[in-house]
């Protein structure tokens, strides 16, 4: 039995769950979208996940959330961190990006998933309205959209983040993620 635990130990110790964290906008998909490749190169077996494209996958969860503000986004968040939890177990680095700015979901994530790495992507709220890649700050700046992170959703700004990324407008997603790998000790 110890040989399994020890097995199953160093089986948990060679994933990664890397969370990366920020508001609309911040960059979060395109710093997991330069990170994987990195990773992969590496020989590390990685998996991308991200908030958008996993709303569609919660569906009714997701519509919550969306509807119902904080409650609603808190649980989707750790349905997040249980499927990260589900995939890392299995010897799988996962990288998610991921807004879910909520300090117990953070917390959680410390004590649940393996080699958790926390990415905070800071960017000002300027910044992020300059950007709005996908219209959220003009729609809600019209009165069209309600319960955003940021503006009128409240969020915890991570206290503990492994790796914070205050914004420069002469740092490119590659850069970020040239840092980042640096930051991770991969490939040294």
């Amino acid at each position: 039995m110890s040989l399994q635990l020890s097995g199953k130990k160093l089986f948990e110790e060679a994933s990664k769950v890397i969370w990366i964290t920020g508001l609309s906008g911040a960059g979060k998909s395109s710093l997991a979208s330069e990170l994987v490749p990195r990773l992969r190169a590496e020989g590390k077996a990685v998996i991308q996940l991200d908030g958008d494209e996993l709303r569609d996958v919660f569906g009714a969860a997701a519509t919550n959330a969306r509807n119902h503000g904080r409650e609603g986004r808190l649980e989707l968040a750790m349905q997040y961190a249980n499927l990260c939890r589900i995939i890392s177990s299995q010897g799988i680095t996962v990288v998610i990006a991921t807004i879910s700015l909520f300090r117990e979901v953070h917390d959680w994530n410390r004590k649940n998933l393996p080699g958790y790495f926390e990415v905070y992507l800071k960017v000002p709220l300027e910044e992020l309205r300059r950007r709005d890649p996908k219209g959220i700050y003009r729609r809600f700046d019209e009165g069209e959209l309600s319960n955003v992170a940021g503006l009128d959703l409240f969020i915890d700004e991570p206290k503990n983040a492994n790796w914070v990324a205050e914004f420069s407008p002469w740092e490119t997603p590659q850069q970020l993620a040239d840092s980042l790998m640096k930051s991770l000790k991969i490939g040294e």
